[in-house]
Order: C-alpha cells, then structure tokens, then sequence
C-alpha cells in the first residue's frame, strides 16, 4: 500500500502464489456451486504483489 498506493485482496495475493508455484493449505470456503467465477487479478496489482514477493524472497 505504501509503496503502490493500492489495495490488494487475499484473493489477488492467492491467485498470484499459485501462479508462482507457491503452494498454499486447503481452502474450506469453496462456492457451492462448481462453475462459480472468481475476479482475476488486474495486471498492475499482479506486478505489485509480484513484486513483494520477490521483497520477502518467496519468489
């Protein structure tokens, strides 16, 4: 936030690890229903939190 001036949700952050390879525990809110869409995660947010990762050397 300080350093992009933008808000990223957990859900951004997630879809960025998976994409990293980052392997995270076993979600238990899953939807109810099987074809349920989530929001991707816009380019500039996906670079910043990129690069946070890379900051704490998870990446």
């Amino acid at each position: 936030m300080e350093k992009f001036g933008v808000k990223v949700s957990r859900r951004y952050i997630a879809q960025v690890k998976r994409k990293c390879g980052i392997i995270e525990g076993e979600n238990y809110n899953l939807p109810k229903a099987e074809d349920a869409r989530q929001p991707k995660c816009p380019e500039e947010k996906e670079r910043a939190i990129r690069e946070a990762l890379e900051y704490f050397k998870m990446v």
